[in-house]
């Protein structure tokens, strides 16, 4: 059925109620007079206007619908819409809510009007619809009369108000701040429900002025109540900071700020806000016990603690700077930072690193002047910070250096001269070397090394002091006779070095060795004598600019052995040839030291026997199968070893190597003769004075499981004169753990058989160079016989090295020696070899003549 409208016009009651739609009373009356269609339809214009609303009317029996002027100015709805039109003039989402309205409407109820609210299609409107249903006799819906009011107005005034109350809600939690309201005539009080939470309280609740005081804690109840009762008389604002005890017993701190409502109306009303501040005063407590522990710490540190403004005046500092500058703080007080530093150290303000880093901390060291001028050296560490009042200010610490820097430069100087003559030792050799090599005048550097001829001699016969004695009176002599284009240094022992940086200046590298070949010939006063000593010279100048300085000290070297081969106090020149030899030597060297690594060495064993043939022990001998040279001795390659510096690395080698394979002999040994065979090892370069020599030997003996007492360490006579009290301790630790020394070659050194008895060995080997004419010389017969009757009187054991034929071994053992070592009873055998030797049992013993 098609809906007819009725658009308004002059307003009468027909067109306006659409027969009963409208009651009388639903426009305002000004008195009892019945007002005329004019005037009716004018109120109803102006009613609409001023409330934003409009009114609509819908028959349905007679489907027609009305909708005021005002309706249609308020929805700009068009002259010819109908209702179906009106209904889609709804935002989409709120179509399921007018539906709903709908559906409430002709279903009936109490007679109530029926509400709802919806959105215009933009979204940007909202719209109150009312409704009142009116049915006929059989229950139907007859007619509808209602408005449309805008209350987007007001909807965004309630939203505004609510998101108010939101984020004064929001804010007093988030600053633990409640509100309160306080009638002083009836004690009354209104909290606010965040300051119930903060005090503890039930919301629900009544809080009166009493028990809010009965909340304060007790030491401040007293005066606190009088300064509210102060408010309540003045009503002049006030702020106080009180403790309170919460129900649970907890306490907490609060701010308080109180003022009067309103003075003049309502002057008994008082409100305020209550803070808990007991974090932040908890944390000020932090702050302030750290600040005064800060200061305490900076009053008694050790180090200099300075403040600097941004000027790089100093504002504050401690006793310990003021010590160290030698002036009292009022003194230091205002003092620019660049007058702290000493007059050498003023290229660069102590602030400026830390400026230019922006606050990072800058470590650096700087040169300080005390008071009285002294020079002090300094570590600083500077960081830039942030006073309170938002000024910016250094911290600076200086750590005083002085004395380290003076313990580095000496032991810089240590490391680089010679303890006993100050001269420069071997890395300041090698320093000014590489130096020399790296300038524009290489070519012109000559390097002497020079050898002090028969110096072993007098340190054995005379003693290490005397010894020492005259290693300083030969630098001296050279430090005052060498040009002052030369610079001497002393590598070791009694080997000195002469560096000249201009050999043309000089006349030469000949006329040079000459020179020092006179210095070093001298008769030297010592302790009261001459010593007439000479020097074996060797001299070498680059063969290129490739030449290193560890070359240029490897051929002269080279050129100094060469010398003394040929007889004491020769001077040599390094030539090709010999340059070719030292090239040839370092390859040696090198792959001697491979060698060493990676256990390219193997051991042979020359067997000790017993006068009966019974093998004690066996002495290992090193022998290097050469990849290219085939089998090397001893011989060959020791003093390869010796120059360089390997012989402390060869010996370990030797002995880790020969304990290991003597810890398998007793099992192959024992089953034929119930022994133990021993192992000897000889040392030469790993010896009693090395700092490590005990924990080396402890380790190589723990490692391969050995029995302490067949351990046999061989040294040569003279490492065992004038033993230090260190080096002895070590030895006797060993001895006591069972290991035993014996002095090699013995009688060949330059010591007195009386100090035989000083010697910390249990066993004496006699060298081969008497042995060998025992039985055919007469003073080789005689003192053989005294060093075994000397021996047997100290308890001491004897064995014969190098008893090569019968006689020699029976004369030998008429004397009572107790072992013997030689190719008459066995020649060196490789490991395997050894091993089937101690499976056959004891040794051929030849029998007498």
């Amino acid at each position: 059925m098609a809906e007819h409208v009725v658009r308004a016009g002059p307003l009468s009651n027909e067109r306006l109620t659409g027969g009963s739609a409208l009651p009388s009373d639903a426009l305002p009356l000004v008195d009892l007079v019945t007002p005329s269609r004019e005037d009716a339809a004018q109120l109803l214009d102006g009613a609409e206007r001023i409330a934003e609303l409009g009114v609509w009317s819908v028959d349905v029996a007679a489907n027609r619908a009305f909708f005021s002027e005002g309706l249609r100015k308020l929805c700009d709805l068009p002259e010819d819409c109908t209702v179906s039109d009106v209904m889609g003039l709804v935002h989409p989402d709120d179509q399921a809510v007018l539906g709903e309205f709908r559906a409430r409407l002709v279903a009936g109820g109490p007679p109530v009007p029926i509400e709802a609210e919806v959105r215009d299609p933009a979204g940007e409107r909202v719209f109150q619809i009312r409704a009142h249903a009116e049915f006929d006799s059989a229950g139907a819906l007859a007619r509808a009369t209602g408005t449309v009011q805008d209350v987007t107005k007001l909807r965004v005034a309630e939203q505004r108000a609510s998101q108010d109350r939101r984020l004064f809600g929001d804010a007093q939690r988030v600053a633990r701040m409640g509100t309160w309201e306080w009638n002083t005539e009836t004690g009354e009080c209104i909290w606010s429900t965040m300051l119930y939470e903060l005090f503890g309280v039930e919301p629900s609740t009544p809080i009166s002025y009493n028990e809010y005081l009965s909340l304060v804690h007790p030491d401040d109840r007293a005066w606190v109540d009088r300064r509210w009762r102060d408010l309540a008389a003045s009503g002049r604002p006030i702020e106080c900071e009180h403790r309170a005890v919460l129900p649970d017993g907890s306490r907490r701190v609060f701010r308080c700020r109180g003022d009067a409502l309103d003075a003049e109306q309502r002057p008994s009303i008082m409100i305020g806000t209550a803070q808990d501040v007991t974090e932040q005063r908890s944390t000020e407590t932090r702050m302030m016990r750290s600040s005064q522990r800060f200061t305490d710490l900076v009053s008694i540190a050790p180090v200099g603690i300075g403040l600097f403004d941004e000027a790089e005046r100093l504002v504050d500092a401690n006793d310990a700077l003021c010590r160290l500058l030698q002036m009292d703080l009022e003194r230091l007080r205002g003092t620019a930072a660049v007058d702290l530093t000493h007059p050498t150290d003023r290229g660069e303000s102590l602030l400026a690193g830390a400026s230019r880093r922006n606050g990072d901390t800058r470590a650096g060291q700087r040169v300080l002047v005390t008071a009285s001028g002294k020079a002090v050296y300094c570590e600083l560490n500077v960081t830039v910070s942030v006073a309170d009042d938002g000024n910016r200010f250094w911290l600076v610490v200086f750590s005083d250096v002085t004395e380290r820097r003076r313990t580095a430069e000496r032991l810089r100087y240590q490391a680089t001269h010679d303890e006993l003559t100050g001269l420069p030792g071997r890395a300041a050799v090698n320093e000014l070397l590489n130096q020399l090599l790296g300038g524009p005048d290489a070519d012109k550097v000559a390097l002497l090394f020079c050898d002090v001829d028969n110096f072993k001699r007098v340190n054995d016969s005379l003693g290490h002091d005397v010894g020492d004695e005259l290693i300083t009176a030969l630098a001296r002599r050279l430090e005052r006779g060498l040009p002052p284009s030369c610079t001497a240094g002393r590598m070791s022992g009694d080997e000195y070095v002469v560096i000249c940086s201009d050999v043309e200046e000089v006349g030469g590298v000949e006329a040079l060795a000459n020179r020092v070949a006179q210095l070093l010939r001298a008769a030297v006063p010592v302790r009261g004598q001459l010593l007439r000593v000479s020097a074996t010279i060797g001299a070498a100048t680059p063969t290129g600019p490739e030449t290193s300085a560890a070359d240029l000290l490897r051929f002269a070297d080279a050129a100094m052995f060469n010398a003394k081969r040929q007889g004491t106090g020769r001077v040599q020149l390094a030539s090709e040839a010999l340059i070719a030899s030292a090239n040839s030597q370092m390859m040696l060297e090198g792959q001697l030291r491979d060698a060493i690594t990676n256990d390219g060495l193997v051991l042979h064993y020359q067997p000790v026997v017993g006068p009966d043939g019974t093998i004690l022990s066996a002495e290992a001998l090193v022998r290097w199968p050469h990849p290219e040279r085939g089998m090397l001795p001893p011989g060959e390659f020791l003093p390869v070893a010796e120059q360089g510096d390997l012989l402390r690395e060869l010996d370990r080698w030797v002995l880790r190597t020969a304990l290991c394979e003597a810890s398998k002999w007793p099992m192959m040994a024992g089953a034929v003769l119930g022994a133990e065979v021993g192992v000897a090892v000889n040392l030469a370069g790993l010896v009693p004075g090395d700092p490590e020599f005990t924990e080396i030997v402890s380790a190589a003996v723990a490692e391969t499981g050995i029995e302490w007492d067949r351990v046999v360490l061989e040294l040569v006579e003279t490492s065992l004169i004038d033993l230090p009290s260190r080096t002895r301790k070590a030895m006797a630790e060993l001895a006591d753990r069972g290991v035993r020394f014996a002095v090699d070659d013995f009688g060949t050194g330059y010591s007195s058989l009386a100090r035989l008895k000083e010697l910390p060995a249990q066993i004496i080997k006699i060298d081969r160079a008497f042995v060998s004419g025992v039985a055919t010389e007469a003073a080789d017969f005689a003192v053989v016989r005294a060093l075994v009757d000397m021996a047997r009187a100290m308890g001491r054991t004897c064995v014969a090295e190098g008893v090569e034929v019968d006689s020699q071994f029976h004369v030998l053992r008429s004397f009572g020696v107790e072992a013997y070592q030689g190719w008459l009873l066995s020649k060196p055998l490789p490991a395997k070899e050894f091993r089937e030797l101690l499976r056959m049992g004891p040794v051929h013993i030849p029998r007498g003549s």
